[in-house]
């Protein structure tokens, strides 16, 4: 029989918890925290996964998208595809935009844009809208241009632009391209203009650089999945690469999936943090009522009555805590949305997302539990006499109860990781990463106090006072290097993802990087070029290479569409790369195995690799490769493998083929001009006059626009990464909560035999100091091993941190850890001996 019952119980449980919460902030803070968290990472991902889904058609601008480049699709092709619905043909090419006439203001003369010619049905779905009119069908001699483009030229509705050999009157502004978002990365603003139009221009030429796009308004007997697979089974050899509605944005959906990686990373490292804050903030919340569970015992409360009266306070709390988490997580998408601006793909509206906002608050209940299990258990379990001996002997272990609760508490949350996740091995990497990381911890815990106890005294009174506080009696040793250790890990890894980040933008720009890349030069009037370029600017150096676009098929025998999945870091095998040939070894490519070809070669078809790429698909020297260009398959086989300088900005091709395979085949020219800055607007306009149909690509604008999304990238990554920063901070805190009691008496018995204050807070400072120093070389391991992580294998970025930097992040968390222990010391200097001795 129990001597309270349920009401009696919530009525001491009510009565004894504070207003304000005291002593159980800790508890509300972690879970608040992992809550949070975890609620606005699951909300943000399926806001943004279920916006992708919802305007799929529209991102598309059909239900099925066919494309290719350097050609058009046959008139019998063409036919097929209106058999399965509504067809609407695009072309989308990079093209200069220049003034025609007079312009305003100090706009350059030419601009590089995205010109796209479009039919009469255009869009199948969603709206092409403007500024200040109505989009309807263009004549051939009118365009639209975006915001960007009229900013860039200072040119407005009415003005007059030319492409190549045709004139156009600005018709309208871009309000909203419906598919922009499916069209890919960009290099400039866009325009657009009919096919008719887009045909006036002169532009298309045997071997420019185009896209053809085909998309299709399905019927409804027909399904999009089942139709895109048929085709892509039909059609493996012409080189097309094909969408639908539901991945209509295969970039986007991409960085969907490496940010949900990271993301789900820091939710589920910010869990396993909060769990331990949740642990150490209960086990000081009931040392702190050691002397009101006792009472309660000897007063006849049996420990059903004692675990009953704590669950409901750590309940009542824990509750409120994830309920506000909740709360925060849904509301935080829409303000990260604003924050990231560019960075998102899309940006959602506000809705409620059940799913995650469910899981995450299981998650908080599974971890409230499984974490306050063991502190309950001992408050429940032992006897009033260990408990009032409590401060001054403290008695370990974990009852059986306890041990299976906390076990089928585990194996929940473990089986919730892994049915919820995008990744299931992922996630299971991850939490079996975090249990090692926790277990080495508390070993390394163990081990110091161990070796404190054996270690000889030392000499001088403070050192020997700090080694003592590692192994006497209720010291918190393990829970502190558990708590240290993370922090310290944490402020190595922020450093390490933040500076191999900056690394990155940096290396965006190399030391001699070309001034200009110039595509679709005419392959017969190589000489005229080379001579016009070098007229402008006699030092300038030129690097000229055939240019054309080409599909790997096959290798080693094997269909790349029969494969199941693309193996890991084969990204060459999406859709249609640049190709070229050469009778010399490309500018920055090193051989690394085989011979290059003789000048004069004439055999069978022959390739040269990017090693990277040979190990992917793991193929060598003498196998086959099969890459239809233009819709023609050619069978080469592999006679070198090359290093890449992929860093260089130069040409760097992943396929480099002898003259003989692809020299007959139409093609144009790319070029990079490297020279003086001054002579850049000169370069453009002298080229341009000459070859109007070419486009100049500034490489530093290229550069300034991937050095803005890499930081707005490195400026998210590190927000998201600070969530943890900060459960472990409350997790540091919680630690040293959880031995207050304990370090309140000895320093009032210190106190009593004449110690000073600033000789406790210096034995203090000591024993963090030796923990902080112990744990560097361990925390610099385990933080550098996660920051690689998460740079090379979610991002695929190169490893490149700034080492001082890490280390004066180690020493300044660590200072910082110092700072707050002691922060933590210094309410216990001014407790009177009297008064803290008769609480004993």
């Amino acid at each position: 029989m129990n001597a309270i019952g349920w009401g009696a119980s919530w009525r001491i449980a009510r009565r004894d918890l504070h207003i304000g919460f005291r002593g159980l902030r800790l508890l509300f803070l972690c879970l608040f925290l992992g809550v949070a968290t975890l609620a606005a990472i699951g909300s943000l991902t399926a806001a943004i996964t279920q916006e992708l889904s919802d305007r799929g058609r529209t991102l598309l601008g059909g239900d099925i998208e066919i494309a290719m480049t350097q050609r058009e699709a046959r008139l019998g092709d063409k036919e097929a595809f209106r058999q399965l619905g509504t067809l609407s043909e695009t072309i989308r090419l990079r093209a200069m935009a220049q003034r025609d006439g007079q312009g305003r203001g100090n706009a350059p003369p030419a601009v590089l844009t995205e010109l796209k010619g479009v039919d009469t049905l255009y869009p199948l779905y969603g709206a092409l809208t403007l500024r200040n009119a109505t989009y309807r069908p263009l004549d051939p001699d009118q365009i639209l241009i975006g915001d960007a483009l009229a900013d860039r030229l200072d040119v407005r509705p009415g003005d007059r632009l030319r492409y190549g050999t045709a004139s156009f009157t600005i018709a309208g502004i871009i309000a909203d391209e419906p598919d922009r978002l499916g069209e890919g990365f960009t290099l400039g603003p866009v325009a657009i203009a009919s096919l008719d139009g887009l045909r006036r221009t002169g532009l298309i030429q045997p071997g420019s650089l185009y896209s053809a796009k085909y998309r299709i308004r399905l019927a409804p007997r027909f399904d999009a999945a089942t139709v895109r697979a048929d085709m892509e089974k039909a059609h493996d050899a012409d080189g097309w690469t094909f969408k639908d509605r539901d991945r209509a944005a295969p970039g986007a959906n991409r960085f969907i999936d490496r940010m949900g990686q990271f993301l789900s990373l820091i939710g589920l490292a910010a869990l396993v943090i909060a769990g331990i804050g949740v642990s150490n903030g209960v086990a000081s919340y009931l040392a702190a009522k050691r002397g009101g569970i006792a009472t309660l015992k000897v007063l006849g409360a049996t420990s059903t009555d004692i675990g009953r009266i704590y669950r409901m306070q750590v309940g009542a709390v824990a509750a409120l805590g994830i309920v506000t988490g909740l709360i925060v997580g849904a509301l935080l998408p829409p303000l990260i949305v604003a924050l990231a601006g560019d960075v998102l793909p899309v940006s959602p509206g506000f809705r409620l997302h059940p799913v995650p906002l469910l899981t995450s608050a299981a998650y908080g209940l599974l971890i409230a539990f499984l974490f306050t299990v063991p502190p309950l258990g001992r408050a429940r379990t032992q006897p009033a006499a260990a408990i009032f001996r409590g401060a001054v002997e403290m008695r370990g272990g974990t009852d059986r109860r306890s041990l299976l609760a906390m076990a089928g508490a585990g194996a929940l949350l473990v089986a919730l990781a892994l049915l919820t996740a995008r990744e299931p091995l992922f996630s299971a990497a991850v939490l079996g990463a975090a249990a090692a990381v926790l277990l080495l911890l508390l070993g390394l815990g163990w081990a110091v106090r161990r070796l404190a106890l054996l270690a000889p005294r030392p000499r001088r009174p403070l050192l020997r006072l700090a080694v003592a506080n590692l192994h006497r009696p209720g010291a918190q040793t393990a829970a502190l290097i558990v708590a240290l250790g993370l922090a310290l890990t944490l402020f190595v890894t922020l450093a390490g993802i933040q500076t191999s980040l900056d690394s990155e933008i940096r290396n965006v720009v190399p030391e001699k990087a070309p001034n200009q890349f110039i595509l679709d030069i005419p392959s017969a009037q190589v000489d005229r070029f080379r001579a016009i370029a070098l007229e402008q600017a006699p030092e300038a150096q030129l690097n000229i290479v055939p240019s054309l676009r080409g599909t790997i098929v096959a290798y080693r025998g094997q269909r790349v569409a029969d494969l199941k999945a693309l193996p890991e870091g084969a990204w060459f095998l999406r859709g249609e790369r640049g190709v070229t040939y050469s009778t010399a070894l490309p500018q920055g490519s090193d051989l690394v195995a085989g011979q290059w070809w003789p000048r004069a070669y004439a055999g069978p078809p022959l390739v040269s690799l990017d090693e990277e790429a040979a190990k992917v698909m793991n193929i060598g020297i003498g196998d086959t490769l099969t890459v239809s260009i233009l819709g023609r398959e050619i069978t080469a086989r592999i006679a070198s493998l090359r290093k890449v300088n992929w860093d260089t900005m130069g040409f760097n091709y992943v396929l480099v083929f002898s003259p003989n395979a692809l020299a007959a085949a139409p093609h144009s020219l790319t070029a990079t001009i490297t020279m003086d800055a001054r002579h850049d607007g000169g370069m453009t306009r002298a080229l341009l006059s000459a070859f109007p149909g070419i486009s100049v690509i500034a490489v530093g604008d290229v550069i300034d626009q991937v050095g803005t999304i890499m930081t707005q990238m490195s400026r998210a990554i590190v927000a998201a990464a600070s969530v943890a920063i900060l459960a472990g901070i409350a997790v540091l805190v919680g630690a040293i909560a959880a031995s207050r009691q304990a370090r309140s008496y000895d320093s009032v018995i210190l106190k009593t035999l004449g110690a000073t204050r600033w000789q406790i807070l210096a034995g203090q400072a000591l024993e963090y100091g030796l923990l902080a120093s112990m744990l560097a070389l361990v925390a610099l391991a385990l933080g550098t091993t996660a920051a690689w992580f998460v740079i090379v294998r979610i991002f695929d970025f190169s490893w490149s941190p700034d080492w001082p930097i890490v280390l004066a992040t180690l020493g300044g968390g660590a200072l910082l850890t110092l700072g707050i222990g002691l922060a933590g010391a210094i309410p216990l200097m001014s407790v009177r001996p009297a008064r803290a001795l008769r609480q004993l």
